[in-house]
């Protein structure tokens, strides 16, 4: 898998190489070309990489060379024991940008708004290097590296699902509240965090009706992503007949765990006081319209529980969070969180720091 890797990077063309949550082997996409694939209607098939803002296009790899490979065939490199704080100016625009979102709240209807950050920092670790780190730190998220070279080459490793569709069964999660993982230390939830977290189910649920049936919801628990607890609720629902997964994503993205709620209204928030361009951070990524042979039994005339194949499309997608864009030596990192009437810009600003770490570790 390396030596195709490489070859693909040093002709600059266009691929994908990630680890699926809890899997053990790596699988890889290799365009053949570096046409500039978007997606149209999400009848395609491939791998997607979509923006935050979702009246963008999607950008789509199609499947031309698909292959699986072992993780320890990747490089390593030693740790560097340098690490890069935000200045001081970069925390006084972050403490500012809360406090006006909170600000936002208060005075409207708008109930949540997740506001981001950037921070550059400079290093020369190979991207396959990085990969293979963001495994090994957290074999519970989805871990990636894309590129393409019209866009640009981005990483990640994402604890959050935004749909998996099998067929016509879909899975998503509610995710929200973020704390730092300590050792034999039961977590014990705010107000704030719980409210948070509870403003995104029922707005999923509520999106769902329009492309769903049989809805159904786990109670909120505490789900660990590497160094971070977050709490998480699963969902699970059956699309209805003329439903699609383009419908699904539709309703869905952006969710308020990225966004906020009401979405519109957030999201205008977002484009107006962030003061940078998010591109892919906080939009989604991964396999779109997987086509897979299953075998079932069914009775016909004369010939009992005879075995036949039919196809069935599943599609695995996940909010693109924990991720950075590579530009030559420079690394930019992307860091939110969700901000209510309640919040606190110093706590909120402690909150980035902490999830930044699982970036610059990496580093």
């Amino acid at each position: 898998m390396i030596d195709k890797l490489s070859v693909h990077i040093e002709n600059r063309l266009p691929f994908v190489v990630y680890r699926k949550p809890n899997a053990t082997n790596v699988k890889a996409v290799l365009q053949k070309t570096d046409k500039l694939h978007t997606v149209s209607d999400f009848t395609e098939s491939g791998f997607v990489m979509a923006p935050f803002d979702h009246t963008r296009e999607a950008i789509l790899l199609p499947f031309d060379v698909v292959f699986m490979g072992n993780l320890d065939d990747f490089p390593t490199a030693e740790m560097s024991s340098q690490t890069a704080n935000p200045s001081a100016e970069a925390k006084k625009e972050h403490l500012q940008l809360v406090a006006n979102a909170v600000h936002q709240i208060q005075n409207s209807v708008v109930e949540k708004i997740v506001v981001s950050r950037k921070e550059e920092i400079i290093s020369d670790t190979e991207p396959l290097v990085l990969f293979r780190r963001l495994c090994e730190a957290y074999p519970t998220a989805f871990v990636y590296l894309w590129f393409h070279p019209k866009v640009g080459m981005w990483i990640g490793a994402t604890p959050e699902t935004l749909v998996h569709s099998r067929g016509k069964t879909m899975t998503t999660m509610s995710l929200a509240g973020t704390r730092k993982f300590e050792e034999n230390t039961k977590v014990a939830w705010s107000s704030k965090e719980i409210e948070e977290q509870q403003i995104v189910t029922e707005y999923i649920l509520d999106r769902l009706k329009e492309v769903t049936t049989q809805v159904s919801v786990d109670k909120a628990e505490t789900h660990r992503a590497g160094s971070l607890l977050h709490l998480r609720s699963v969902i699970i629902a059956r699309m209805k007949p003329s439903t699609t997964i383009g419908d699904v994503l539709k309703t869905l993205h952006p969710t308020p765990a990225i966004c906020g709620y009401p979405m519109e209204m957030a999201k205008q928030f977002i484009l107006q006081e962030e003061h940078y361009d998010r591109a892919f951070y906080t939009g989604y990524l991964g396999e779109l319209n997987i086509q897979e042979e299953i075998a079932r039994n069914r009775n016909q005339k004369n010939q009992e529980n005879s075995a036949y194949r039919t196809i069935r499309t599943h599609s695995e997608l996940y909010v693109n969070l924990r991720c950075m864009q590579l530009i030559h030596t420079k690394r930019i990192l992307y860091i939110g969180g969700g901000i209510t009437k309640d919040s606190n810009p110093e706590s909120e600003w402690q909150e980035t720091v902490a999830k930044s770490q699982i970036m610059k570790r990496v580093l």
